[in-house]
C-alpha cells in the first residue's frame, strides 16, 4: 500500500470559436485539445460536457467551452507554460484579447489554493462572473471551494444565475 501524496489537481478552462484546418469545428478543436493536454506529466482525471456560449467582447462567433480536470506535479507557472505551448500548436496568436480564437486554455483552479505572480493568478480572476466556465466546472467538481471566497463551485454558479432582486427604491411608489 502506497503512502504517496495525491498529485495536485488543476481545473483547466477550454474555449474555441474558430475552425482549425486539421481538427475542424470548435467542438472538435476542444476534443483535440483535451487529448493534447495528456502527457507524461499531466494525467487527465475528468472532463465536463462541451457547451456552447455567447462570446464576450467584439467577436460575433459562439464559443465551444469545457473544463478539464487534470492531475500534475507541474507548478502553476510550468502548467501555464505547457498550456501556452498547446495554444501555440493550435495556432493561437497572442495579444488579441477577446478576438476569435482557435484555442484558449486557462487555469481556473488549483488544489494548492491561490497563486499570484506577474503572469498568472489562480483562481482565475473572472471565474465567478462567467457562467460558461462555472457550468462545466460544476458538472465535474461542484464541491471544489474557491480558495478566496470560501464558496463551492455549485454556490458560485447558483449566485450567478439566481434572479437579482428588484431595487425597492426604483418601484415608483
Amino acid at each position: 500500500m502506497s503512502n504517496a501524496m495525491p498529485l495536485p489537481l488543476y481545473a483547466i478552462g477550454l474555449g474555441s470559436n474558430r475552425r482549425h484546418a486539421r481538427y475542424g469545428d470548435p467542438r472538435a478543436v476542444l476534443l483535440a485539445a483535451l487529448a493534447a493536454l495528456e502527457s507524461d506529466d499531466i494525467e487527465a482525471v475528468d472532463a465536463s460536457p462541451i457547451i456552447a456560449s455567447d462570446p464576450i467582447g467584439p467577436s460575433r462567433r459562439r464559443y465551444a467551452n469545457a473544463v478539464a480536470l487534470v492531475a500534475s506535479e507541474l507548478s502553476p507557472p510550468e502548467m501555464l507554460d505547457r498550456l501556452q505551448e498547446i495554444e501555440a500548436r493550435f495556432g493561437r496568436r497572442t495579444g488579441q484579447r477577446w478576438s476569435a480564437r482557435t484555442l484558449d486554455l486557462d487555469i481556473l483552479l488549483w488544489s494548492g489554493g491561490a497563486w499570484a505572480d506577474a503572469s498568472l493568478t489562480i483562481p482565475h480572476p473572472a471565474l465567478e462572473r462567467r457562467a460558461f466556465v462555472l457550468g462545466p466546472l460544476r458538472a465535474i467538481v461542484p464541491g471544489w471551494k474557491h480558495p478566496l471566497r470560501g464558496r463551492s463551485v455549485r454556490q458560485l454558479a447558483a449566485r450567478l444565475i439566481r434572479p437579482k432582486p428588484v431595487d425597492p427604491n426604483a418601484s415608483g411608489h
